[in-house]
């Protein structure tokens, strides 16, 4: 009888906890789909689910529940970040880490790097490409073993022999040997199928191609197309075939071009864009992931004697001031805009500048924050479970101390980070 009872003791023990529910008081709430703020608003979880939105501020009808107080706050979903690359962070020795790192250097490195991430109110990001570390890192994170954002990762990204992401660039003849679609490499149409299949085996969720030369990469050109159009379209096609889409590096105007007519969806960089790639975009429902922070930061530092290789200096200088006036350009002509920074070219958890310098361009405010929710949900085919505060939504949810349209720099200073119902900075 004794066993009985403590039986049903804890069964109703367990049920009392999964029926616990968290209160958010909301002071003013962004609407990513109307793009309005709205005042008195309680949010309520339970769970990793919102599970009501009630207009007030309602309080909970059990001892048991939690209520958390964001009076004085703007309430909005977590934010998305199209482009960071969590393995490694900018600083003058990394051309020799990649000979001195370990593995498992690059994972401990990468468990900080996606912590301030998520800190600073991005709780979802697509990483495009590294060592593959950043695969057992996603999947650590949604093991809730680490701390971190909900990550779609390309695993490495895909280049040409000697292109931006040539793993071997730079390297002495002893090393360069002769990667191929193993490693990432590609050099003919079974080359990109093969590459593709590589990656999704070894676990992507997405597909990063280096359409064009680039500026970190120890190569001459920054801008040269590196893939041909047959190519391009093998990546796509096959990528389609496994439920990926295809992001690609692009600084000059015809390997962009190459590409959205190839069948890529997003165009990171896209600094020398001309305005008929921009036309080319719109009729074919691409979009531009500006990355302005990362030129702004490759700028800078490029005048620092030392801290890059000298071959890319001239690179960083031609390329990196010109992003930001493409990205203003790009938007006037109707362009699709998915927010991403490149953070790791720059120092991770300051994501948050990017909007900053997209509305110094010309864009509105309220359409920065909609590009880092509802557009990037769209684009990772997460529609209906982030991007927005609504009911059956994970609850991802983020709050700073003053209206963004009115104060574009309060991004930068996430005061509250709730992923998946737990609360990671409060």
């Amino acid at each position: 009888m004794k066993k009985v009872l403590l039986s049903l003791i804890l069964i109703l023990s367990v049920a009392v906890v999964s029926a616990q529910k968290t209160y958010i008081l909301c002071g003013k709430l962004v609407d990513t789909k109307t793009g309005k703020i709205e005042n008195r608003k309680t949010i309520v979880v339970e769970g990793n689910k919102i599970v009501n939105i009630h207009n007030g501020y309602v309080q909970p009808k059990s001892k048991v529940d939690k209520i958390i107080y964001l009076k004085d706050k703007i309430v909005m979903p977590g934010l998305i970040d199209m482009h960071v690359h969590l393995e490694s962070e900018s600083n003058p020795s990394a051309y020799i880490e990649r000979f001195t790192n370990d593995d498992a250097d690059i994972a401990y490195n990468s468990v900080n790097y996606a912590k301030v991430t998520l800190e600073a109110g991005f709780t979802t990001v697509r990483d495009l490409g590294g060592s593959g570390v950043n695969v057992s890192l996603r999947n650590a994170i949604n093991a809730r073993k680490i701390i971190g954002p909900r990550i779609f990762t390309a695993e490495k990204s895909l280049a040409t022999t000697g292109g931006h992401a040539d793993p071997t660039n730079g390297m002495s003849k002893k090393l360069t040997g002769d990667p191929g679609p193993k490693e990432g490499v590609v050099n003919s149409v079974d080359d990109a199928k093969k590459a593709v299949r590589q990656r999704y085996k070894n676990g992507a969720d997405v597909i990063k191609i280096t359409a064009t030369g680039g500026v970190l990469s120890v190569a001459k050109s920054g801008q040269n197309p590196q893939f041909t159009l047959e190519e391009i379209k093998a990546i796509c096609e096959t990528a389609k075939d496994y439920g990926m889409h295809v992001a690609a590096h692009a600084h000059g105007d015809e390997g962009m071009q190459r590409a959205i007519l190839g069948g890529v969806k997003t165009i990171e960089h896209g600094t020398l864009m001309s305005e008929a790639t921009m036309k080319l975009m719109v009729k074919y429902d691409a979009y531009i992931v500006p990355t302005i922070t990362a030129g702004k930061e490759v700028t800078e530092k490029a005048k620092i004697k030392g801290y890059y290789p000298a071959i890319i200096v001239p690179k960083a200088l031609d390329i990196g001031p010109k992003i930001q006036g493409t990205f203003g350009k790009a938007y006037k002509a109707g362009v699709g805009i998915a927010f991403g920074t490149d953070a790791g070219v720059f120092k991770h958890g300051e994501n948050g500048k990017e909007f900053g310098f997209m509305v110094e361009a010309g864009m509105p405010a309220m359409e920065t924050i909609q590009s880092a929710t509802i557009i990037n949900a769209k684009i990772l085919n997460m529609s209906t479970e982030i991007g927005q505060i609504q009911k059956g939504f994970f609850a991802d949810i983020i709050a700073v101390n003053d209206d963004p349209t009115k104060n574009i720099k309060t991004m930068e200073n996430v005061v509250f980070v709730m992923k998946e119902g737990k609360v990671y900075k409060n």
